[in-house]
C-alpha cells in the first residue's frame, strides 16, 4: 500500500496547510542524516529505530555551528525536524495500530498540519568545527530538514507518571 493512500475513515482538511500564507519565516538548519532513504525503510518510531540501529547524525549548516558551544555538556538532546514527505491534509486519520479513526493530535503520526517533529536523542558525539553531531538513533528520513536542537534537562524534561 502506498503510504500516501488514503484509508477508509480518514478525513482530509478542504485545504492543504501547504498552501496557507508563509508568515512564520521558519529556517531550516541543517539536515538529518539517516540510513533511511524511502518512508517504507523508515522506522515508525525512535524504539524501532534505535532496535535497528545504524550510522546516524546531524549536520548543521556552517551559520549555526557556533550554536553548538555549551552542548557537549549535556548528554541527551531535543532535536526538532521537519517531515519533509508527509501529507498535511489529514485531520482525522486511521492508523494500523488504532481501532478506530483518530484525530491527529492525537497521535504521534507525520501526517498533520505542520509535520513537525521531536525526538530524545542521546549525544554521542559533537564535532562543532565540522557541525555535525552524533546521535543514537531518530525515526526520520535521510536528509530530513532540521528545524531546532534544545538540550534535555532532566529536572525539566523528565515527567513524573
Amino acid at each position: 500500500m502506498n503510504p500516501y493512500d488514503k484509508r477508509e475513515g480518514e478525513v482530509e482538511l478542504s485545504k492543504d496547510p501547504a498552501e496557507f500564507a508563509n508568515d512564520a519565516n521558519v529556517v531550516f538548519i541543517g539536515k538529518i542524516r539517516t540510513p533511511w532513504k524511502t518512508r517504507k525503510d523508515c522506522p515508525k518510531n525512535l524504539v524501532q529505530a534505535r532496535e535497528r540501529g545504524g550510522k546516524v547524525h546531524i549536520e548543521l549548516d556552517e551559520l549555526w555551528r557556533e550554536g553548538l558551544s555549551g552542548l557537549e555538556n549535556s548528554s541527551h538532546a531535543i532535536v526538532l525536524y521537519w517531515m519533509h514527505e508527509a501529507k498535511r491534509n489529514l485531520i482525522v486519520q486511521c492508523p494500523r495500530h488504532k481501532k478506530q479513526p483518530t484525530g491527529v493530535f492525537a497521535l504521534r503520526s507525520p501526517a498533520r498540519p505542520n509535520p513537525i517533529a521531536l525526538a530524545a536523542v542521546k549525544i554521542i558525539n559533537i564535532d562543532k568545527e565540522q557541525g555535525i553531531m552524533t546521535i543514537d538513533a531518530i525515526d526520520c528520513l535521510d536528509r530530513t530538514p532540521l528545524l531546532d536542537i534544545k538540550p534535555w534537562i532532566a529536572t525539566i524534561d523528565a515527567v513524573e507518571i
